[in-house]
Parts: structure tokens; sequence; C-alpha cells
């Protein structure tokens, strides 16, 4: 058993730094959801901020677009032109997946400085692609309403996850301490 530990001791640590850190950030992520009291900023900061933005390209890219808070639930409702498109709950505001996404590259970590410069610019990646891909969905929605499940189910989650494994790879390939070895 102990040779094994030694063989994978790599792999291992991999393993443990990317569940610690992943562990570490949901907490802190589900604190801030805890403490978030939503009056000022409905559901929460981070996901109200979502669907203003998205809010925002809408209207820019030519759809009249309005956000409402939802009546029910802790979300926030799309409208484009009058129709109710759907609801942009905190899962839609992208930290989730940032928060995937950090775990692996301190996980393979580089150079301190490189490492946190990545993270940075990683998230804001991340949390732009997301952005556009709840307006693209909105769009899709708005003119194919019966393509919902497809659209929101498989074709952006793909995408968005898509976005973090090229990331990855070219993190890994470029810039971590274990591809060099």
């Amino acid at each position: 058993m102990k040779a094994l530990l030694k063989q994978y001791k790599h792999v291992n640590r991999f393993i443990i730094t990317f569940l610690l850190v992943y562990v570490v950030l949901t907490l802190v992520y589900n604190l801030y959801l805890n403490l978030s009291d939503g009056t000022l900023y409905y559901p929460d900061y981070i996901t109200n901020l979502v669907a203003k933005q998205t809010n925002t390209l809408l209207n820019d890219i030519g759809y009249n677009a309005s956000i409402l808070p939802h009546p029910k639930e802790a979300s926030i409702q799309l409208i484009v032109n009058g129709k109710y498109l759907g609801r942009v709950v905190e899962g839609c505001n992208g930290v989730s997946v940032i928060i995937l996404f950090l775990a692996f590259i301190v996980a393979f970590a580089g150079k301190f400085k490189t490492t946190l410069l990545y993270c940075f610019v990683g998230s804001a990646i991340i949390y732009t692609f997301n952005l556009i891909r709840i307006v693209v969905l909105s769009v899709g929605l708005y003119h194919y309403p019966w393509r919902k499940e497809v659209l929101h189910s498989v074709i952006f989650p793909l995408l968005i996850y898509g976005t973090v494994f090229l990331l990855w790879m070219f993190w890994v390939n470029q810039f971590s301490k274990k591809s060099k070895k």
C-alpha cells in the first residue's frame, strides 16, 4: 500500500488539492448565498448582476428586454418583447463553474504569479462566455421555444463546460508545472 501511495503521489496530491480547493470555495460560496439577504440585490448580488447584464446585452442587440424579481421564488424573470422567456436563477450566474475551474487550476498549479493571473483571466473568460451563453439562449428561446430542452439541457451546458475544458487543456499544456515533468 505504501509503495502504491508513493508511486501515485502526484495523482494523490492533485486529487487532494482539487477536492480541498473545491470544497473550501463551495463552502465560501454557500456562506455568501446564505448571508445574501436579497433585499438590495435580489436574489443575491452576482445573480442580480448577471440578470442585469443579460438584460443590457439583449437590449443592445435590438431586443426589448426587461427583468423583474420573480414573485414566488429566488430568481429574476427575463422578458423579451413582452414574452416571458424564463428565469435567471443562482445556477445561471456561472460561479459554480468558475469554482470547478479554479479547483483544477490550483491543483495543477504552475508559478504562483502565472497561476493567479490565469485564475483571474480564466474566471473572466468563463463569466463573459456565460453571459453571452445566456443571451444567445434567450434569443434562441424567443425564436425557437419548441427547442427549449435541447438548448437549455444539452447545447448550452456543452458550450460552457467545453470552454472550461479548453481553458484547462491550455493551462496544462502551457503553464502548469506538471506539464514540464
